[in-house]
């Protein structure tokens, strides 16, 4: 049997988050903490342990000052082995501080993105182990890995 890893899942909410929701049976049998920005979204989906992180953007250095913090603190508290990512910009930087403390990084862009990668997507690029698309042309285009979609 495969060991044990400690998994920390992080996507901001909507869509993100309802696609990192149907990946959870990818993680039966392994630690996993949850990391989204929008409160009420774990409960609703029985997503235990959990975080709220504050949401950011490009345009909002401050909100991506506090963003990074808390999840420094949540990379140095829970020391993920890996660390998925479905979106959008709080997940890039999860991928960026974990990969840089070791983890494996995994990032499945949006199936919303069904034209190009996402911006943060394309982020991602820079520090994921894993950078996939769930749209096949998206992968040929690219060169992100295709494994079909989640939805």
């Amino acid at each position: 049997m495969a060991s044990t890893r400690r998994i920390l899942a992080v996507a901001s909410g909507g869509g993100h988050w309802q696609q990192l929701m149907l990946m959870r049976p990818a993680f039966d049998g392994h630690e996993v903490r949850f990391l989204t920005t929008l409160p009420g979204l774990p409960e609703q989906f029985d997503a235990r342990p959990f975080a709220i992180i504050p949401d950011c953007n490009r345009n909002e250095k401050i909100a991506m000052a506090r963003t990074a913090a808390a999840l420094l603190r949540q990379v140095l508290t829970f020391r993920p082995d890996v660390v998925i990512s479905t979106g959008a910009l709080p997940g890039v930087m999860a991928l960026a501080l974990a990969r840089a403390m070791g983890a494996r990084t995994i990032w499945v862009d949006s199936v919303a993105n069904a034209e190009e990668m996402s911006m943060s997507g394309r982020l991602a690029r820079r520090v994921a182990h894993l950078w996939m698309t769930q749209w096949e042309h998206v992968a040929a285009e690219t060169g992100a890995e295709y494994a079909g979609t989640i939805l």
